[in-house]
């Protein structure tokens, strides 16, 4: 083999182990980011936010300040952590629809899917 084909070999060779790490810390920087929010409606009755949960994204856990309806707009995978440090993998379809209640203690919410998913938070005031 000569000089320049190791040089070439060697030279791809980094440059894919770069691709490779830059793919991971995009995802990384991504599950540091949290949830993605658009609000869509604020008025004096009501908040619809719409959340896109991005693979590997974590919702951190928080009291609900209000009832909540939760619309799930696309297929949904995550894991809930309660505040015991209890795991529970959760799958959501389409259009199924949460009810919570003020007060109630939001989980840790890690996207464990390939894919983002998306969802309408329905907040009552």
């Amino acid at each position: 083999m000569s000089k320049r084909t190791r040089t070439i070999i060697v030279g791809l060779a980094i440059f894919g182990l770069g691709v490779f790490a830059g793919i991971g810390l995009a995802r990384q920087l991504g599950a540091l980011s949290g949830p993605q929010t658009k609000v869509l409606l604020d008025n004096a009755r009501v908040t619809v936010t719409e959340v896109t949960m991005a693979p590997g994204v974590r919702r951190e856990p928080y009291t609900r300040p209000t009832d909540q309806i939760i619309v799930f707009i696309d297929n949904a995978s995550y894991e809930a952590t309660d505040s015991d440090g209890k795991k529970q993998a959760r799958r959501r379809a389409a259009g199924e629809i949460v009810w919570h209640n003020k007060g109630e203690a939001a989980p840790l919410l890690v996207n464990t899917g390939q894919k983002p998913y998306r969802n309408l938070v329905v907040t009552l005031k």
